[in-house]
């Protein structure tokens, strides 16, 4: 229907009872408890009237209105007395209509509250979530009067004080100890047999003993979960009838997904992440701030576009009727405003203090740290990051890119944050794959990129490793496919990466070659190996750990779909138990998890890197320049109680790495250092096939098969000399 004007005061629609509104607070912003009911407050700088529409909870048909006749500093805001927690409600707000001008206000349509804790009610694609008429020639520029309720999700009243009671214990885990798992919640638990039907694709599985019990055994200290804000599907992908699996257009930064819930109750939010904390195990959401689901200028209306266009994105400077589009997805929204500034940070504190989580990986980091004269790592945002006491102390995660001018900004973020390397992962993939001239770069990585994060006094922390992600391929398609596999997309294999550094060792796909099956099982480990023994947080893909494919689709975004989700009844155990072990090696050894960047030991007991060619020989200039050279060897030296500072020689620990990434079998000389000697095999990526894996012949040398790595250990032996 569409609405008319209401005059001042409460309006009842149909039989619902009149409460009463008073003039309430600007502050806090959103829908809050009181003591005589809820207060309502919502920023809007251009607005002429802002109308608060409340809806049966069962029906979700609008039954009345309430003008918010009071306004501080473009805050509206009034209390309605009497009103209790599970009211349903929006907003209609009225103003001008002048897209050039960068306004598209439309009291026609209803828009969610951008605080809202709670939605309920299924996005219903119509032509009525549109703002303008979609079929007429003017596109933005005519003005569309069919009300947008009926299709659209409503905000509810929550009482937060009750959702914080649930007991949280806390886990003091710095980030250079932690091992991350990127999971999304629906793929990880909806196939998983012994979960409950209601607990599946839900909060509840991924909360529940079952699932925990598999991570734990794993041995992975964080969950970074694919983004679980509440989302809607684009438009183009209900034409297509796909829908937007992981979650990157955000309508609500406060409220959870309703999907992943199992009832009506938000709480389980938190009690998942109590459930997993008990197990030791942190729980890091990926945000999306840089934009939000309402698209460009033809996309529809959600909140922002008809509360306050003009203020809440960055719209062209020449003509405001357009989008800055810093993001790919059709607006930015403009964090450089201090009102939308306060509702990132709000967010964010609420998912900490009332929701209980651990961090956050930053989507499109670019973004949010880009002044109007390009990026800034002394951004707004970035500053009111820095000194916040709450969001100061938790876990930061930045994508360090967009596609904007001067997007690209790995290693030039805060101390405070932590960013994905995509160098270690192309760089390691390449590596592995047999390219030439990797050594100095491998070697870099393998480091942790100090030459990227220790110019500005990070430490090997600041970058976050990983071979693979929710964008690309899994594991085992990246040994498995040279070409992406799209099609069921609908972009007709247009979209997702070019080029991944992937290879098939022989035949696209799956194939029933053994000798090939070998290969790529060897490469798995490899990976896997690499990713966790290198200095820097490691990131594991959930499912690389179990052989999970994804069919070759490297943009997997759109397939919800059970071919897409992780499969409980098709898992490598094998693989699973050879990942475990990699995990326990770095428990095992802090020598791996150092906090600030080692370099060439100086002394005795100083932790130490140091790089041997497959001779045994130090590395020079020349040796690290050999362009088909595709082996190497290194020593991490280090005190095995990493707090115990003036190491004793029964603390001092070495492990000995040699990779061969050639396609032939190589015969390694191990470097002869005064008090490390004797040796011990600890792990291996090699066949067996000849029987001779663990063997050093009496020379110090070991044979080590193509594409294959192996790891020793030792302890320190004698203190004759005062140094290597």
């Amino acid at each position: 229907m569409a609405m008319n004007t209401p005059k001042n005061g409460p309006q009842p629609i149909g039989t619902a009872s009149i409460i009463s509104l008073a003039a309430g607070k600007a502050y806090p912003l959103g829908s809050t408890m009181t003591q005589h009911g809820v207060n309502f407050s919502l920023f809007s700088a251009n607005a002429t009237k802002v109308v608060l529409c409340v809806f049966d909870p069962e029906t979700h048909v609008e039954v009345a209105q309430y003008i918010l006749t009071h306004k501080t500093h473009h805050i509206w805001h009034g209390e309605l007395v009497g009103a209790q927690a599970g009211l349903v409600y929006g907003y209609r707000v009225f103003g001008p209509y002048q897209p050039e001008l960068g306004h598209r206000f439309n009291h026609h349509k209803l828009a969610m509250d951008p605080y809202s804790k709670q939605l309920v009610g299924d996005l219903k694609y119509d032509n009525a979530i549109y703002a303008y008429d979609i079929d007429d020639v003017n596109a933005d520029l005519s003005f569309c009067t069919k009300d947008n309720a009926p299709y659209v999700p409503k905000s509810v009243v929550v009482d937060t004080q009750a959702i914080a009671k649930i007991k949280i214990a806390p886990i003091k885990r710095e980030l250079n100890h932690s091992i991350v798992y990127e999971t999304h919640v629906k793929g990880f638990t909806q196939l998983h047999p012994e979960l409950r039907e209601q607990s599946r694709g839900k909060f509840a599985g991924l909360g529940s003993v079952e699932v925990i019990d598999y991570l734990s055994q794993l041995g992975v200290t964080a969950i970074e979960l694919l983004p679980v804000h509440a989302f809607v599907d684009e438009p183009f992908l209900i034409e297509k009838k796909l829908t937007n699996y992981w979650g990157y257009n955000t309508v609500g930064f406060f409220a959870p997904h309703p999907h992943y819930l199992s009832s009506d109750d938000i709480s389980e939010f938190r009690q998942m992440v109590s459930s997993l904390h008990q197990a030791g195990i942190e729980v890091i959401l990926d945000v999306v701030y840089n934009h939000t689901a309402e698209g460009n200028h033809l996309g529809p209306s959600y909140h922002f576009r008809s509360i306050d266009n003009a203020s809440y994105y960055r719209l062209m400077p020449n003509d405001a009727r357009f989008y800055i589009n810093d993001t790919g997805c059709g607006n930015t929204l403009n964090i450089n405003h201090p009102q939308v500034l306060m509702l990132v940070m709000d967010s964010l504190r609420y998912w900490v203090e009332v929701m209980g989580v651990d961090g956050f990986r930053f989507d499109l980091a670019s973004c949010l740290g880009r002044e109007h004269y390009g990026f800034d790592p002394g951004s707004g945002f970035f500053d009111a990051l820095m000194q916040d006491p709450v969001l100061c102390q938790v876990k930061l995660i930045a994508e360090p890119w967009d596609i904007g001018p001067g997007g690209y900004q790995l290693g030039n973020y805060p101390v405070v944050f932590s960013e994905w390397n995509d160098r270690y992962r192309d760089t390691m993939r390449r590596f592995w794959r047999g390219d030439d001239a990797m050594l100095s770069e491998f070697a870099k990585r393998f480091h942790g990129s100090s030459d990227v994060f220790e110019h500005n006094g990070r430490g090997p922390s600041a970058s976050i490793n990983f071979i693979t992600s929710h964008d690309g391929y899994s594991l085992h398609d990246l040994v498995t496919y040279q070409a992406k596999h799209n099609e069921v997309n609908g972009e007709e294999n247009r979209d997702g990466h070019q080029e991944n550094f992937s290879c098939h060792y022989g035949v696209e796909g799956e194939t029933d070659n053994e000798a090939i099956n070998t290969v790529r099982l060897r490469q798995k480990r490899n990976f896997l190996a690499t990713l966790l023994l290198s200095h820097g947080v490691p990131m594991l893909l959930a499912g690389d750990e179990a052989g999970h494919s994804q069919q070759g689709n490297n943009n997997a975004y759109c397939q919800d779909t059970p071919e897409n989700w992780f499969n409980w009844q098709k898992i490598d155990w094998d693989l699973v138990d050879f990942t475990r072990q990699l995990i326990k090696l770095r428990k095992q050894f802090p020598l791996l998890c150092h906090k600030q960047f080692i370099h060439q030991p100086q002394a005795l007991f100083d932790n130490g890197i140091a790089w041997f060619n497959k001779l045994g020989e130090p590395m020079t200039k020349v040796l690290w320049g050999e362009y088909h050279c595709k082996t190497l060897s290194v020593i991490v030296t280090g005190n095995l109680l990493e707090n115990d500072i003036g190491a004793v020689p029964e603390n001092t620990q070495a492990l000995l790495l040699l990779f061969n990434a050639d396609d032939t079998q190589h015969t390694f000389s191990l470097p002869k250092l005064t008090h490390f000697q004797a040796w011990a095999c600890l792990l291996h990526t090699q066949d067996n096939t000849d029987g001779q894996s663990n063997v050093i012949n009496p020379d110090g040398q070991y044979r080590l098969q193509s594409r294959s790595l192996m790891i020793f250990h030792c302890n320190f032996q004698g203190v004759e000399h005062d140094s290597h």
